[in-house]
């Protein structure tokens, strides 16, 4: 199932991308259980905490307003304004050079241990929106990514047992100031401006998407293919990276987990080829099976 997050009268609504358009989960619910005892699920939260449950009623519930082809309650995903697929997590975690290839193109060694570091949620955005290149830095770099999102609580899972605890998946560009990030020994400065984590377009159920680790995944500047490779690349496959923070700290529904980039990204290339996003770029994030999430990136003028 495909999940998505529209703004409305300044407020976010649940609803799932169907071959009709987009369901208004709680308009439907309304429309089509007058008694109002449906009990499905109305946010995107109460579903990655339903688990299969949630999916199930929300499944009844396009099943059902299938029969009305052209109500109200179907939307054109085109005319609306999405918000991040996930809304509120508690914890945004990231793995850092997890792909071979990127490491090497950076000249970094390949990692023993998973390198993790962490954003904030004021870097959360959401297809379509427009990215401010803050006034601090001028080396602003895109990075294509997978994001687990954990559908139940774990602590001490094995590798075996960990993608139990996914309820699904979606893209992200983990957007980074490079020369704020490098400017210490700490990541975090260039990853966690604002509106650095645009996530989406979709969050896909974990039955939907298979194996995490078989997926095309690739980033364009300006309709150019910039990163071009496949998740099998990672370093620390996504059960080995859910088993391993789970040893470390408790995971719990709605958290996030940013998993690396491939190569490609602007620091690989040599000092005198790299030309960092500028006022007007568009990039486009996209990884099999999860869609495609497109941002223009602008000045910064507040």
């Amino acid at each position: 199932m495909k999940l998505v997050t529209f703004e409305q009268a300044e407020a976010y609504k649940l609803g799932v991308k169907t071959d009709l358009g987009i369901l208004d989960v709680e308009q439907a619910q309304a429309a089509l259980f007058t008694d109002g005892q449906a009990g499905v699920p109305t946010d995107v939260h109460e579903v990655i905490e339903g688990g299969t449950a949630a999916i199930a009623s929300l499944q009844a519930l396009v099943d059902r307003a299938s029969a009305s082809e052209g109500a109200s309650y179907w939307l054109d995903e085109a005319k609306l304004q999405l918000g991040p697929c996930v809304t509120r997590p508690n914890k945004i975690i990231c793995v850092g050079l997890n792909y071979r290839k990127h490491a090497e193109e950076t000249n970094a060694p390949i990692p023993q241990y998973p390198i993790l570091f962490n954003k904030f949620n004021n870097t959360l955005a959401a297809q379509g929106d427009d990215i401010p290149l803050p006034k601090v830095t001028s080396e602003v770099d895109y990075e294509a990514e997978l994001v687990i999102v954990i559908g139940q609580t774990a602590k001490y899972v094995s590798k075996e047992d960990a993608l139990s605890h996914v309820f699904g998946y979606c893209c992200v560009n983990d957007l980074s100031a490079r020369d704020l990030q490098m400017r210490t020994q700490q990541w975090l400065l260039g990853k966690s401006c604002d509106k650095f984590s645009p996530l989406g377009p979709y969050l896909v159920s974990a039955d939907e998407v298979g194996n995490p680790n078989q997926l095309e995944i690739k980033a364009t500047v300006n309709g150019e293919v910039r990163q071009n490779s496949n998740t099998s690349d990672m370093i620390f496959h996504c059960d080995e990276i859910v088993s391993y923070i789970s040893h470390h700290m408790t995971l719990v529904p709605g958290d996030i987990i940013l998993t690396g980039t491939p190569e490609g990204v602007v620091l690989g290339l040599p000092p005198e080829q790299r030309v960092y996003l500028q006022d007007g770029d568009i990039v486009t994030i996209e990884i099999e099976k999860l869609g495609a999430l497109t941002n223009r990136m602008v000045a910064e003028t507040a």
